[in-house]
């Protein structure tokens, strides 16, 4: 049972890391996309990515956890 909780603990730290990593990707963007445009086509496409990014991450996780369940 420890085993399970270390396990379950180690992976909603890595889940958490990722949003906050994200998070301040996202900051920075809204920062940027303020000033210019331009950057503002730009950022919109890596707010598209980024969130593509973010779901396949969070697909991956959820498989390492059924994966270890099973």
């Amino acid at each position: 049972m420890a085993n399970l909780l270390d396990m379950a603990r180690r992976k909603l730290s890595d889940l958490q890391r990722v949003f906050v990593v994200n998070g301040i990707i996202m900051l920075v963007l809204a920062i940027l996309i303020v000033w210019t445009d331009v950057v503002l086509r730009l950022l919109v496409g890596l707010v598209i990515l980024l969130i593509a990014y973010s779901l396949f991450y969070v697909a991956y996780k959820v498989h390492a956890v059924r994966k270890f369940l099973d």
